[in-house]
């Protein structure tokens, strides 16, 4: 466990404020649950309320904040079980739309609450339910009240996974002696390139080491298969190919390109999955006034013979449009913001493709493009990507990367094993 626990002007400044959190929960609560942002059966988890019990013995907590990087824990937690078959596992996250995803993939002796807002209160309860015996937490969100009061309980703080681009250390450079406080109390650091653990440094880390993206070791997203067989069975005579986590922009790439594929030959599908799936009713105009008829997965329909799209506007199915194409769009690539995870698609034979901005993996797909394991797919160039004839070769190629990635998760899962209190 880190000794040094400074606590500048900053932090104390934080954390005396931070009581008023709890005063403003129940109003804002009250807010995000009419808004559909929190589930009504777990809110009070944001209070520190825990609706699942404790398994006995010893107890990792794990936190991420997105999907993605919740997700990417599942890799480090399958690495540490091998190792150690008595631990058990939480995994905390903020999103509603994490649970719901992550519902279906949790490893074994895994549960997920919802990481209580960062109010002393709250996070009392949590802790003196939850008992930790190591904490934790992945990417680059620290939520200081959580942070200070898991050191405080002499609970060991580990960040993995840990990336920060120029714009992020810009942002909190601005505060750097509230993170330098913060880092100082972590016993590991590490980080996904050289550039974010030098700007971890910058902020006043002292212990950082580079071990890469934990995205590219996470195991299979899971496919639930029923509905795997009906897909299949629907789809065996088209050629299938699937754009994930879209935005706008990408869209306007992705409607073009079947446009010009499916008129040529009707037997090319698109599965369309936006990133955001409460925007589907106005993906679905869109689709209509390009010409392009569709099912939706909402409504529980697979293709007929004469549509071009599905439409598939649910959360967490991912792993059934993957299996199901030769090739995969990733999004966020066409519309500045800066890409999307490529690896989930790796698995599952899918070749990657994607658009001109990957800032935000900029180290995993230059990974990639060294392993000759993805294709960049420039403006107007989406169908012509789609008919390359190395795609089943550039496909083999990625997932050989994930499996690689996977076997090398075990140097951290050690280090990581050695901070569990005994």
């Amino acid at each position: 466990m880190a000794d040094a626990a400074p606590t500048g002007l900053a932090l104390r400044a934080y954390l005396a404020a931070s009581p008023l959190i709890a005063l403003a929960g129940p109003a804002v609560l009250r807010r995000r649950l009419a808004r559909g942002k929190e589930d009504p059966g777990r809110v009070a988890e944001k209070r520190g309320h825990a609706t699942a019990p404790r398994p006995e013995g010893r107890l990792v907590w794990l936190h991420a904040v997105g999907l993605g990087e919740v997700l990417a824990l599942r890799g480090l937690i399958l690495a540490m079980a091998r190792q150690d078959p008595g631990l058990n596992f939480l995994i905390t996250s903020s999103a509603r739309s994490s649970a719901q995803v992550i519902a279906a993939n949790l490893p074994p002796r895994t549960v997920h609450q919802f990481l209580p807002l960062d109010a002393p209160s709250y996070l009392a309860r949590f802790l003196a339910h939850w008992q930790p015996d190591l904490s934790v937490w992945a990417e680059q969100e620290l939520w200081p009240g959580a942070v200070v009061a898991a050191h405080a309980r002499k609970v060991p703080l580990a960040l993995v996974n840990a990336r920060m681009t120029d714009a992020g250390f810009a942002r909190r450079s601005r505060a750097r002696g509230l993170y330098g406080d913060l880092l100082a109390r972590f016993s590991t650091i590490c980080a996904q390139d050289p550039r974010s653990a030098a700007h971890l440094r910058a902020l006043g880390a002292k212990r950082v080491s580079v071990t890469g993206s934990l995205k590219s070791a996470a195991p299979p997203l899971g496919v639930d298969p029923a509905a795997l067989a009906q897909a299949t069975e629907a789809l065996q005579t088209r050629r299938v190919w699937v754009a994930a986590s879209t935005h706008p922009g990408d869209e306007a790439q992705v409607f073009a390109a079947q446009a010009s594929l499916w008129r040529a030959d009707p037997r090319w599908l698109l599965i369309l999955a936006p990133r955001d799936a409460g925007r589907a009713g106005a993906v679905a105009s869109r689709l209509t006034e390009a010409g392009l008829p569709f099912a939706r997965r909402s409504l529980g329909r697979v293709p007929a013979a004469s549509d071009a799209v599905w439409l598939a506007d649910t959360y967490g199915e991912l792993g059934l449009w993957y299996r199901l194409a030769e090739a995969a769009l990733i999004g966020g690539g066409f519309d500045s913001i800066g890409g999307h995870n490529p690896w989930e698609a790796a698995h599952f034979g899918a070749a990657i493709l994607h658009g001109p901005d990957t800032s935000n993996f900029k180290a995993d797909y230059e990974s990639l493009h060294q392993a000759s394991a993805a294709l960049l797919v420039a403006p107007g160039a989406l169908d012509a990507a789609l008919q390359h004839p190395d795609l089943p070769q550039i496909a083999l190629r990625a997932r050989q990367m994930v499996q690689r990635a996977a076997d090398g998760l075990d140097p951290l899962a050690r280090d990581l094993l050695a901070l569990v209190r005994p």
